[in-house]
């Protein structure tokens, strides 16, 4: 690591310092401008004044952050190229949450997403829905957290347990003081940063190898370019089936239901502007995507002979991308701190906007309706900005504490993915249940929810499983001074034999979103038809649209049917009215 961190200058850390300081200054500007605050209209929904443009790059950043950086790219140096397939589930599955989920949640007005499950199910499915979502933001927190003090450690020598701990209270700070506006906004210029940053690496490599056909020539040579898995085999990590099943099933868990990003759509003036808000994420977060996953090849251009991790260079294929940026463009004054501002940005961002999601969950869903049935009364205007903060607070201190125990997660990108399809499945079930069907009730939710948590979870961190295979590489181009790991050449030639583990952990991790929702879903429907279904009267806002108005035209039917009932009634209280109607129907 000497060598590294003899190319972390002083520039670096005073650019590092000013991008961490404009990202702050922004959360403090918004906290004494405006209404400061004051309520949580304003401190949670930014009083719905956002426009279209700031909402869509906040709903990329929100969770394609410092995992996005370093995970996609050391993807598709390990991986190869397969995994852009899933940018097709971005497409197919961007339509369905922005004219079926989305109307929903804007019918109802509401801050929490859960309040929706207390309509449609009852209180006990919306307690258990939010506690789902809370931890599973908690863990994502701190894989967030964990990413920027994992390049930390590769640029400059600092023990991640150190940078956990100074950046952790640094997005704690500014989670508590920012309120939507300020996450918003500060998710903008992150965005930007995370740009610069994949496209610095892409131009500088295309100077280095001589254009951007010449890095695809080298990873096409190392077996990387690979786009038409399409084996039906589901323990195949990436295939055409796993990327666009399984991703269409996380992005819906995602953007669709997830509290986080439905308070981002809560934060524009109506419907329609929010879909077009979600069609404008679309592109930009395709375009991230697409060169996040060339800048790998980029970085595989430079190290195709002499791989790091093998030789020894680095601990995780994790640190890829900033010991790329450390080694080939160290030399430029800044750079290097630059690059390492936008993961940090970005993961602020992150982390401000779940911290900021978690405290309006929690305050909505359990402070006021704990203390309306203590003290029978609502609680005070005065004291909901408050609690939130402590809230805010306090979820910062809890993802440091997460963030130690992400590194026994494995790769960030393939952790992050586990962890929201663990949650994310079984509640994309849960509100699929009661939008899609009339039938279904609280008993066959809270069924299905728990079965499909139980099983996905089984399938995710079950034991002994299978290490999914890497590309091989090559240590060939490295010199004599280099320390070559013991076990490499082995490492690549031994054949593989995954028959002794266990069928449903060989499974790819992209299936576990899939089958807690589909567990949830379908033993929830079960179960309802089993139990009965509900008999109250069903409001059709609860519904997805075709659905909702095919309710309303059968509700209007009742109710002129009831009416002409009611006129039959009254008629055949009177002998010459009844002669005259049946007369007259002759």
């Amino acid at each position: 690591m000497d060598e590294v961190e003899a190319k972390f200058d002083v520039w670096d850390y005073v650019v590092l310092i000013i991008m961490l300081m404009i990202s702050s200054s922004i959360g403090v500007y918004y906290r004494f401008t405006g209404g400061r605050q004051k309520t949580t209209q304003e401190y949670l929904l930014a009083d719905r004044s956002m426009s279209i443009t700031p909402v869509a790059f906040s709903l990329m950043a929100s969770f394609m952050s410092a995992i996005t950086l370093l995970g996609v790219s050391s993807e598709n140096y390990t991986y190869g190229t397969q995994f852009v397939v899933i940018n097709i589930a971005y497409i197919l599955s961007t339509p369905i949450a922005a004219y079926l989920y989305l109307p929903v949640f804007f019918k109802l007005e509401t801050t929490s997403a859960y309040e929706y499950l207390e309509r449609r199910f009852g209180m006990a499915s919306r307690l258990s829905a939010s506690a789902i979502y809370s931890i599973q933001m908690i863990l994502y927190m701190g894989i967030v957290l964990y990413a920027p003090a994992l390049a930390l450690e590769a640029l400059t020598g600092i023990k991640k347990e150190i940078a956990i701990l100074v950046i952790g209270f640094v997005c704690t700070f500014y989670s508590t003081l920012g309120g939507m506006k300020a996450v918003v906004i500060t998710d903008v210029f992150q965005s930007f940063l995370m740009f610069l940053a994949i496209f610095s690496i892409i131009i500088c490599a295309a100077i280095q190898t001589g254009g951007l056909d010449e890095i695809w020539k080298i990873a096409d040579k190392g077996g990387r370019i690979e786009f038409f898995n399409f084996s039906p085999d589901p323990t195949e990590r990436h295939t055409w089936f796993s990327l666009i099943i399984g991703g269409s099933v996380t992005y819906l868990s995602l953007y669709a239901v997830n509290q986080t990003q439905v308070q981002r759509y809560m934060t524009v003036k109506d419907l329609k502007t929010a879909q077009k808000t979600l069609w404008l994420n679309w592109p930009i977060l395709t375009v991230l995507s697409l060169s996040t996953s060339f800048s790998g090849l980029a970085i595989y251009s430079k190290y195709y002979d002499c791989d790091p991790k093998t030789a020894g260079r680095i601990t995780s294929t994790d640190q890829l991308m900033p010991f790329y940026v450390v080694e080939s463009m160290g030399h430029i004054p800044g750079l290097t701190g630059l690059f390492v501002a936008g993961i940090f940005s970005a993961s602020l961002s992150s982390i401000s906007a779940s911290v900021n999601s978690l405290a309006a969950v929690t305050l909505e869903d359990y402070i006021k309706p704990l203390y309306s049935s203590i003290n029978k009364k609502s609680l005070p205007n005065s004291k909901i900005i408050i609690y939130t903060k402590i809230l805010a607070f306090l979820y910062g201190v809890l993802c440091v504490a997460v963030a130690f125990l992400a590194q026994f997660l494995g790769g960030l990108l393939q952790a992050a993915l586990t962890l929201f399809g663990l949650g994310g499945g079984p509640l994309l079930g849960l509100f699929t249940l009661g939008m899609f069907c009339t039938r279904s009730n609280q008993k066959g939710a809270l069924s299905g929810l728990y079965i499909g948590l139980i099983i996905s979870g089984w399938i995710a961190f079950g034991r002994p499983r299978p290490m999914p295979p890497t590309l091989p590489v090559s240590v060939e181009g490295c010199n004599s001074t280099t320390h070559i790991l013991p076990g490499y050449v082995s490492s690549l030639t031994a054949s593989r034999d995954d028959s002794q583990y266990f069928y449903l952990y060989r499974l790819s991790y992209l299936w576990v979103c899939v089958i807690g929702f589909l567990l949830t879903f379908i033993i929830g429907y079960v179960v309802s038809l089993l139990t009965g279904s509900n008999t109250e009267k069903l409001n059709p806002d609860l519904f997805v649209p075709p659905l909702a108005n095919k309710l309303r035209r059968s509700l209007r039917r009742y109710s002129v049917s009831s009416q002409t009932s009611t006129s039959e009634i009254n008629k055949k209280s009177d002998g010459n009215v009844i002669k005259n109607d049946f007369t007259t129907n002759l």
